[in-house]
């Protein structure tokens, strides 16, 4: 059992990631109202947090959002991109994904989704909606209510691919690039018309010969 020391230092702890996702729950709150007065209604059985869209890799997705039928309870599940940096882009983009909730995932991006996100104030080519003037005069003027967005992003550092070697002829200067693994274990490429091993960039030479 903690003591009330500990249980204190647990809750400040905890804090972080509590204000981040109660900003979240603030927010749309505040965007049922924008589609009440647009003519739609927010569906209750959803659910929203900040996470990496499953499309993000394969077509750089920053939102996301699943239909209900795929959830064992019902629900709607929204997901929104860590990379996104200001509280206003975080503010269109989930409003993005309320649309699919509301008009059904089904519809894609035609028209029951477009009518609907021209109303709340979206613009733009409907696979990747930005905030309009209006959204974003209405964005700006809810931050001013529940403050900007309490946390930070994530820099996703892309995997650096294979580096090839590159090799020459000192001779007539044919070239080829091979990796650094084949390199080594089966040495240099050699020239077809010189007929000698080609030298690599650096000097680098293989095991054998070192």
């Amino acid at each position: 059992m903690p003591e009330r020391g500990q249980e204190a230092s647990f809750i400040q702890r905890a804090t972080s990631s509590l204000e981040r996702q109660q900003w979240l729950e603030f927010a749309v709150e505040a965007l049922r109202e924008r589609f009440a007065d647009a003519g739609y209604r927010i569906p209750r059985e959803i659910r929203f947090a900040i996470g990496w869209p499953k499309r993000a890799t394969t077509c750089g997705a920053v939102g996301e959002c699943w239909a209900t039928s795929a959830s064992s309870d019902q629900h709607a599940e929204l997901f929104i991109s860590p990379e996104l940096t200001e509280g206003a882009r975080i503010l269109d983009v989930l409003a993005h994904e309320l649309v699919h909730a509301t008009v059904g995932t089904g519809a894609g991006h035609k028209k029951p989704f477009r009518d609907c996100a021209l109303k709340i104030g979206l613009v733009g080519p409907m696979r990747s909606t930005m905030a309009g003037p209006k959204f974003r005069a209405w964005a700006d003027a809810l931050m001013q209510r529940i403050g900007p967005y309490p946390a930070g992003y994530l820099v996703d550092v892309k995997k650096q691919g294979t580096r090839l070697l590159k090799c020459e002829c000192s001779t007539c200067g044919y070239t080829v690039r091979i990796t650094r693994k084949w390199f080594t274990l089966a040495g240099p490429p050699i020239c077809p018309t010189d007929r000698i091993a080609l030298v690599a960039d650096g000097g680098l030479k293989t095991q054998a010969a070192a």
